[in-house]
């Protein structure tokens, strides 16, 4: 099992809007590609981080969504536009697979 893990910072007085963004574009991204994303908050560190977790049965399963959602316009434009409520260069992806 692959664990994927994209972390954001919210940009200062953008907390209301990038949480509407993150349900909006998890439910899109599940629409588009079957995957559930679920979004958590820390408990700990800089508290204004917003990180969506997948879960894939394999890498493959992981290329085939990412691969769906960078092909699908409304997808890429709404990232886009979303992009001022996070601090640029904040964003981190991590993979994990489970033992």
């Amino acid at each position: 099992m692959i664990i994927f893990h994209r972390t954001a910072a919210i940009a200062p007085g953008k907390g209301q809007e990038a949480w509407k963004f993150a349900n909006d574009i998890s439910e899109t991204f599940k629409s588009i590609t079957g995957v559930e994303l679920t979004l958590m908050m820390p408990l700990s560190g800089n508290p204004h981080r917003i990180t969506w977790r997948a879960q894939y049965d394999d890498l493959a399963a992981l290329d085939a969504a990412q691969a769906k959602s960078m092909q699908d316009e409304g997808y890429l434009n709404a990232v886009s536009d979303a992009a001022h409520l996070f601090i640029a260069g904040s964003a981190i992806d991590q993979m994990w697979r489970t033992m």
